[in-house]
C-alpha cells in the first residue's frame, strides 16, 4: 500500500452541543507520531454546558488525553471520519490518479478528516481554525450529477473540481458503496446508489430489509425509494438532525466499535453478548434496549444481513447516557450457499448465522429462551406474510424476488438446530 503523507499536523475539534444550532469549538487533535490524540480547549472546559465528546474515552479535563489501549486515535473522533467510499472520493480529487494507482493510496485520517464534508455524521467537525468556523458544504446538485460523479469514482475517473465538489458534500459518511447527502427542506437524507456492478438490485434489498424489519416491530431508520437517470436510490433518513426555526440541531453519536473500545483493527473481537453487558449498565431504558439489540440481532440473521460489523451500531451521546439509535444499514449480502458467518460475534466466539446461536445468547439479553422463540416466530411471519407486499412497494423483479427468497431471506442454514 502506498501511503501519501499528508500536510495536516494538527485539526480543531468543533462540537454542536445539546440543543445548540452553532458549534463552539472543543479542542485540538495534533499528529503524534503515528497517533493523533486530543486535548480540550481551555475556553471549552471554562463553558458550564460543556460535555465531554464522549465520557468514557475522551474525558472532561486538561491536557493531551492518552489512547485506550490499542488505539491510534480517539475512535469517537474516528467515528466522524469518511469510510471507504469517502476516501475514494478524497483520493480522487487530492490525488487525480487513476484506476489501480488510486487504489494504492492511503492518507492519513487527519486528511480524511479535514478534507470530507462538514455535514458528517453527529455533532462534530474538524477545522483549521479555533475562531473561525467555515464549513464545508457542496451547493444543491441535481441528483443525476451526483450519480454521474459517483460513477466516474467507481470508474477511478478523476473528476473535474465542480464534481469533486459536488460530492464532497457526502464525503464523511461511512460505508463501502456509492453515497451522498441530500437536503429536502425539513428532512436530511443519506441517499444510496446502485453501482455498477451489481449483480442484483442491492438498493432495494436493503429498502426490502428496512421495511420488514419495521413491520416486525423494530426502531429502524425510515425509508423509501426513488429513481434518477434509470437506476435506483435508497433515500434513508437521518436520525442525528433536528430541524427547527433557528436551524438544524445535530445530535452526537458513538458507534458500537468506539462504545467497545475497538478500532477496525480490533473489530474482530466485537461481540453482542459484551455490547450487552455495557447497555444494562451504561445505557437508558436497558431493559428495552436489550430487546431491541436482540430482536436486530435475530433480524440480521433471518434476512442475510452478514455485514453487521460494530459501525453499523450506534447510540445516541447526551454527554452523560447513551441511547440505541434507530438500525440502520440493514443490508442482506449476496451469498449462494447455506454456511454464513455475522460480523460480530453473538456468544462466546461464536459468530454463525444461526438462530440456535441466537437462543444461546438470549439470557445476556434478559430474555428466556420461551421468548427467544416467540421473537423469532413473530420476525419469521411477518417476512413471510408482508413479502409480496414489500416486494411490490419496491417494484422488485421476479429474477430478484427468486434470487432474494431462501437465500438472503429465510436461509434453511439459519434454522439448522432449532427443536421447534
Amino acid at each position: 500500500m502506498m501511503t501519501s503523507k499528508s500536510d495536516y499536523t494538527e485539526a480543531f475539534v468543533w462540537i454542536w452541543l445539546p440543543e445548540a444550532t452553532k458549534p463552539v469549538v472543543a479542542g485540538k487533535l495534533e499528529q503524534d507520531g503515528e497517533n493523533l490524540v486530543f486535548a480540550y480547549g481551555k475556553s471549552y472546559l471554562e463553558r458550564k454546558e460543556a460535555i465531554p465528546i464522549y465520557g468514557p474515552e475522551l474525558p472532561l479535563h486538561a491536557g493531551t488525553i492518552p489512547l485506550l489501549n490499542g488505539l491510534t486515535a480517539p475512535s469517537c473522533i474516528r467515528d466522524g471520519a469518511p469510510d471507504a467510499w469517502g476516501q475514494r472520493v478524497i483520493i480522487n480529487r487530492i490525488t487525480g490518479l487513476k484506476g489501480k494507482a488510486a487504489g494504492e493510496v492511503e492518507l492519513s485520517l487527519l486528511t480524511y478528516l479535514m478534507e470530507s464534508g462538514s455535514d458528517r455524521i453527529g455533532a462534530l467537525d474538524f477545522q483549521a481554525s479555533p475562531t473561525e468556523y467555515v464549513s464545508r458544504q457542496s451547493q444543491a446538485t441535481p441528483i443525476e450529477e451526483l450519480m454521474a460523479s459517483a460513477n466516474l469514482v467507481e470508474k477511478g475517473v478523476p473528476l473535474s473540481p465542480e464534481l469533486g465538489q459536488a460530492l464532497l458534500h457526502g464525503s464523511a459518511i461511512g460505508g463501502a458503496r456509492p453515497k451522498t447527502l441530500i437536503d429536502d427542506k425539513e428532512t436530511k437524507y443519506i441517499a444510496k446508489f446502485s453501482a455498477s456492478n451489481d449483480a442484483y438490485s442491492v438498493v432495494k434489498a436493503e429498502y426490502i430489509a428496512m421495511r420488514l424489519a419495521a413491520i416486525a416491530g423494530l426502531n429502524v431508520a425510515l425509508v423509501k425509494l426513488t429513481q434518477a437517470a434509470g437506476k435506483d436510490i435508497l433515500l434513508i433518513e437521518r436520525f442525528d438532525r433536528i430541524d427547527t426555526a433557528e436551524g438544524w440541531k445535530r445530535k452526537a453519536v458513538v458507534s458500537a466499535l468506539t462504545i467497545l473500545e475497538l478500532d477496525e483493527m480490533m473489530a474482530k473481537y466485537a461481540s453482542y453478548e459484551e455490547l450487552a453487558e455495557i447497555i444494562r449498565k451504561r445505557f437508558t431504558a436497558p431493559k428495552e434496549t436489550l430487546k431491541e439489540l436482540f430482536g436486530r440481532m435475530v433480524f440480521n440473521i433471518l434476512c442475510g444481513n452478514t455485514d453487521d460489523h460494530a459501525r453499523n451500531h450506534a447510540a445516541f451521546w447526551d454527554g452523560r447516557t447513551l441511547t440505541l439509535t434507530p438500525a440502520y444499514d440493514i443490508c442482506p449480502q449476496g451469498r449462494a450457499g447455506g454456511e454464513a458467518t455475522q460480523a460480530m460475534l453473538l456468544v462466546g466466539q461464536n459468530c454463525f448465522s444461526q438462530l440456535r446461536v441466537c437462543i444461546e445468547a438470549a439470557s445476556h439479553f434478559h430474555i428466556s429462551e420461551d421468548d427467544a422463540h416467540a421473537i423469532i416466530k413473530h420476525q419469521k411471519s411477518i417476512i413471510e406474510d408482508n413479502w409480496d407486499a414489500v416486494c411490490n412497494e419496491a417494484q422488485l423483479s421476479e429474477v430478484d424476488r427468486a434470487l432474494f427468497w431462501r437465500r438472503q431471506f429465510l436461509n434453511p442454514y439459519a434454522f439448522e438446530g432449532l427443536e421447534h
